[in-house]
C-alpha cells in the first residue's frame, strides 16, 4: 500500500488527503474555482498546513454536460499553477487531472508527480504510455462516455460487479506496460445515478479485492446535495459523513475541496477499531 512520488514513498496504510485544485472557471463547486496564481498559492499553501498529502491540479471541468476545452488551453491553465507550486512548496506532491497525455506529460515536466484520469486511458491511447515511461502513480476511475455524455451511461445489470470487472482489465493493462503504483477510483457521480453512488459506497469493500488502493472523490457532489436538498456550498457537512463511510469501507485517499475537515475524520476514524 505505498507509492513513489518523485522518490517519496508514501504509506496509504493509513488514508490521506488529496485536495483539490481548480484553474477552470465552471467547475461545479464556485470555491474551489481559482483562476490566479496568487488564489492558487494561497490555497495550496492552506491545504497543506491543514494536512492535505497531495494537491490535485485540474484545468478541464469534467462536471456532467461540461464545455469541451482545447488541448492547448488546458496547458495553459495548469503549467504555470503547477511550475508556481512546485517553486513555492517544493516539497509538495502535485497530481494532474486530465484525460490527455500530452497534458500530463507536460504538467510531470513542470513538476507533477503522478497523474489523475477520469477516463483510465479511455479518452486517450496513449496515456499508459506516458504514464508508463514517466514511471509515475496512476489514478484510474470508472467512467462511461465523456463529461459531456456520461449523465446518460448509467444503465447497469449489476454495478459493483461491473465496475470491478472494468478494473480488473484496466489494471492488467496497466501493469503489462510497467505502471507500478495504481490507484482505482470507483468515480462517483460519473454514469452514475444518486441511488447507484450510494450502492457503490456501500459496497466498497468489496475493491479490496483489486489490490490497490482506493480514492474516493464524493466531497460536495450533487448525491449529497440533492439528497439534503441543499446547495454545493452547504454540502460540507454531508461530504464529511460520506467522506467517514469511504474510510470505514477501505478508501485510502478522500479527494475533497476541504482539507481539514478530512483530516479530522481520518484522525478520528483511526482511534477506533472494526
Amino acid at each position: 500500500m505505498t507509492i513513489n512520488c518523485k522518490g517519496n514513498l508514501i504509506d496509504l496504510a493509513s488514508p490521506k488527503v488529496m485536495g483539490i485544485l481548480n484553474t477552470t472557471p465552471d467547475s461545479f463547486y464556485s470555491e474551489s474555482r481559482k483562476t490566479s496564481l496568487s488564489a492558487l498559492l494561497t490555497t495550496a499553501e492552506e491545504m497543506l498546513e491543514q494536512g492535505a498529502t497531495f494537491i490535485d491540479i485540474g484545468g478541464y471541468s469534467t462536471r456532467p454536460g461540461a464545455i469541451d476545452i482545447s488541448e492547448t488551453e488546458e496547458i495553459e491553465r495548469v503549467v504555470p499553477a503547477i511550475e508556481a507550486i512546485s517553486k513555492r512548496f517544493p516539497e509538495c506532491i502535485i497530481s494532474i487531472d486530465t484525460f490527455r497525455s500530452k497534458v500530463a506529460a507536460e504538467a510531470l515536466e513542470a513538476g507533477a508527480a503522478m497523474v489523475n484520469d477520469i477516463s483510465a486511458g479511455n479518452l486517450d491511447e496513449n496515456m499508459l504510455q506516458t504514464v508508463a515511461e514517466n514511471k509515475v502513480p496512476y489514478v484510474m476511475m470508472h467512467m462511461r462516455g465523456t463529461p459531456q455524455t456520461m449523465k446518460d451511461l448509467n444503465e447497469y445489470e449489476d454495478l459493483t460487479q461491473e465496475i470491478l470487472f472494468y478494473f480488473s482489465e484496466k489494471i492488467e493493462a496497466a501493469r503489462s506496460l510497467g505502471i507500478n503504483d495504481i490507484i482505482a477510483d470507483p468515480g462517483f457521480g460519473f454514469s452514475k445515478d444518486i441511488s447507484q453512488n450510494f450502492e457503490l459506497l456501500s459496497n466498497l469493500k468489496k475493491f479490496k479485492n483489486l489490490n490497490v488502493p482506493i480514492l474516493a472523490g464524493l466531497s460536495r457532489k450533487s448525491t449529497i446535495y440533492k439528497t439534503l436538498e441543499c446547495s454545493a456550498k452547504e454540502a460540507l457537512n454531508g461530504t464529511t459523513v460520506l467522506n467517514t463511510m469511504a474510510i470505514a469501507n477501505g478508501a485510502s485517499i478522500l479527494r475533497v475541496h476541504d482539507v481539514k475537515e478530512a483530516v479530522e475524520s481520518i484522525k478520528l476514524m483511526s482511534q477506533l477499531t472494526f
